[in-house]
């Protein structure tokens, strides 16, 4: 199973993970999809051009820049919309809150230590 912080680390290029060719096939499609985005980008946007210049092929400029405007909406797919699943959060006092489905698991924005989190292999 991923979590948000495995997918924040896949969408930007930076997963760890190496274990299979399922993981190479995700971002060669990933690199298309952003090189898509890139292009329409530049055609609209001319500052778009010159801030994404030193940008790699892998565009992890513009990755970092495509999170920071999606993660929101990523976390509610996540919390709002997954069926059947349970989420639970722990308080600054150490007790745990039992999520409410119907309230996207009573969190408001998502929770920004989850998008750091350090990888281990």
């Amino acid at each position: 199973a991923r979590s948000f912080a495995d997918i924040v680390d896949i969408i930007r290029g930076k997963d760890l993970y190496r274990r299979d060719n399922k993981k190479d096939k995700l971002e060669k499609k990933l690199k298309k999809y952003f090189q898509k985005i890139y292009e329409e980008l530049i055609k609209k946007k001319a500052e778009a051009k010159k801030h994404y210049e030193n940008d790699t092929a892998n565009y992890y400029q513009l990755r970092e820049d495509w999170w920071a405007l999606n993660r929101e909406k990523v976390w509610s797919a996540i919390t709002c919309y997954a069926h059947d699943s349970h989420y639970t959060k722990m308080l600054a006092d150490g007790s745990i809150e039992k999520s409410d489905r119907k309230k996207c698991r009573n969190i408001t924005g998502v929770p920004t230590n989850f998008d750091y989190v350090p990888q281990y292999l």
